[in-house]
């Protein structure tokens, strides 16, 4: 999979994007004094995960379909610091998507309460049978919601996965 970067610095913050806020607490902060790399990692997946259980997907659903989103890559760019007890807003968009639903990148944007962007975070993955362990095509419901997360203007329709002969 191939993500799709955009470079280009936003100056504003897109509000057709889902959104939650959060508050950087103690346990976000690393020796440095700002919100450590995997905080903006959880935060991100947070988000992913709030955006399905809001739309009629639950993580009992998940469970009982027995699968899972699964992160083949991500890359986090940081643009400026979030200190303790500084709310920030968690974006979440998609990217990319393939056809059928089974591989895609993510958006996550992470903004400062003043409306400073301060980080983005960008994951490719796909979807794995918890049962099988391999990736699969979500199953229609699960497509559905999918096919709700808001896309940003320049999204990119993925090639279909490669036929594998074993």
């Amino acid at each position: 999979m191939q993500a799709i970067i955009n470079r280009e610095a936003v100056k504003t913050r897109d509000l057709s994007r889902y959104a939650k806020e959060f508050l950087a607490g103690w346990g976000t902060m690393d020796f440095n004094g700002h919100m450590g790399n995997t905080a903006y990692l959880n935060l991100a997946a947070d988000v992913r995960m709030a955006f399905f259980a809001e739309h009629g997907f639950s993580p009992s659903e998940f469970r009982r379909l027995a699968i899972g989103p699964v992160v083949k890559k991500e890359e986090i760019e940081y643009f400026r610091e979030v200190g303790l007890h500084e709310t920030v807003t968690v974006t979440y968009a998609v990217l990319a998507m393939s056809s059928d639903g089974s591989r895609f990148t993510v958006e996550n944007e992470i903004w400062s309460a003043s409306g400073e962007r301060a980080a983005v975070v960008r994951s490719t993955g796909g979807w794995l049978d918890l049962r099988a362990r391999k990736l699969i095509a979500p199953p229609p419901e699960l497509r559905a919601v999918f096919a709700q997360v808001p896309k940003v203007s320049g999204f990119v329709e993925l090639a279909p996965p490669a036929k594998r002969n074993n």
